[in-house]
């Protein structure tokens, strides 16, 4: 009987102290992982739930707050009145769906967007500091916005040439890498970005002697530091679809992308074709990640700061983390400009608020994951 014991499978045994052997199960049984799989699985689906609350939330919250005050049921009841049709012409109705709205779901794109370009670079360039703008795509849409003012070009041209600023500067990026033989070299990829960055960076710094300093260096030091002030409806319209666009692969491909965590061989092991899916998902990122900028102008830190706390929520699995993020991201990210709106007198740039609150934070997420580390 003891025999059998000692054989059966899952079951760990030690040497008791008075010299009799006990046996224990183990984890590595496979019901214990399957139970583990479901329970994680189970964690993560109430967590993104919870989050999609926190952003509905957040929402009607900010929808409601600024010098004409309205309750959050004001908020959902007048949003059901204009689905349904029967929305009528009164003060509430033209405050929120010509100013506080637009504005609110402008926000959301700009959290979600930043936020999930972020999760993405991280899970392919496996670095946990990567940002949106690793490729320069940020500062390129700054040095098509700032030119955009020094012409004197209308609204909307400023913002065409900032989405395309940020597109041209990675496909100036891609090229540059592949001309150097190492367009499948990750390394190569990221140096070649930072040079890009570097280079728009001192050109926007020429643009910025080159303005007019009554005129247009405040606007041009305005736009990049971030502000959704400007923003009006059709802007969101004209972003939507492009941020939906470019989120689809991502979403579709999450399973694939989550294994290129795992290191290039191993993903080749599974049938995925390396390079193919690297250049998706660089294209995804820097759509979404030039479309939001264009209207926002340059906001940090977002896209680092979310995915790092999502994953102390849904864990490192990039099929958990994206959604996730977008949450998490929309919801900082309304919340961020409600305070930026409202906290004083003044506007204060979202760039400067995401800073004052994403380092410290960050630097707080770092020093518990070393806490956590340690013995």
């Amino acid at each position: 009987m003891d025999n059998l014991s000692a054989s059966a499978p899952g079951v760990d045994q030690r040497d008791a102290p008075d010299g009799r052997t006990a046996a224990r199960a183990t984890s590595r049984s496979p019901d214990a992982s399957a139970f583990r799989a479901v329970q994680g699985t189970g964690r993560a689906a109430a967590t993104l739930v919870i989050l999609a609350l926190l952003l509905l939330g957040t929402v009607l919250v900010a929808a409601g707050i600024g010098p004409y005050r309205i309750p959050p049921l004001d908020v959902l009841a007048a949003i059901f009145r204009r689905a349904i049709g029967s929305a009528a012409a009164g003060p509430v109705e033209t405050v929120l769906f010509n100013i506080r709205l637009p504005r609110v779901l402008a926000a959301v794109l700009v959290g979600a967007a930043l936020s999930a370009a972020g999760a993405a670079y991280q899970s392919l360039f496996r670095n946990p500091l990567v940002s949106p703008d690793i490729l320069g795509v940020s500062t390129g849409a700054g040095l098509g916005a700032v030119v955009g003012i020094l012409l004197g070009l209308p609204v909307a041209a400023i913002q065409l040439l900032g989405f395309g600023g940020g597109l041209a500067t990675v496909a100036l990026v891609a090229m540059l890498a592949r001309t150097l033989r190492g367009g499948g070299d990750v390394l190569v990829l990221v140096l070649a970005g930072i040079v890009v960055g570097a280079l728009a960076g001192a050109a926007i710094s020429l643009v910025k002697v080159l303005a007019d300093p009554y005129d247009q260096l405040p606007a041009i030091t305005f736009w990049l530091l971030g502000s959704l002030a400007g923003v009006k409806p059709g802007d969101v319209g004209g972003v939507l679809p492009v941020v939906v666009f470019g989120l689809a692969p991502l979403i579709l491909l999450r399973w694939r992308i989550g294994v290129l965590s795992l290191g290039d061989d191993e993903a080749r092991a599974l049938g995925i074709d390396v390079s193919r899916l690297r250049v998706l998902v660089i294209a995804a990122a820097t759509l979404i990640t030039a479309s939001v900028v264009a209207i926002s102008g340059v906001i940090g830190w977002v896209g680092l700061m979310v995915p790092h706390m999502v994953r102390l929520l849904v864990g490192p699995r990039f099929d958990r983390l994206l959604p996730a993020s977008i949450l998490l991201g929309a919801a900082f990210m309304v919340a961020v400009d409600t305070l930026a709106r409202s906290g004083a007198k003044i506007e204060i740039p979202l760039g400067v608020l995401t800073a004052v609150i994403g380092g410290p934070a960050f630097v707080w997420l770092l020093a518990r994951r070393r806490h956590r580390e340690l013995p």
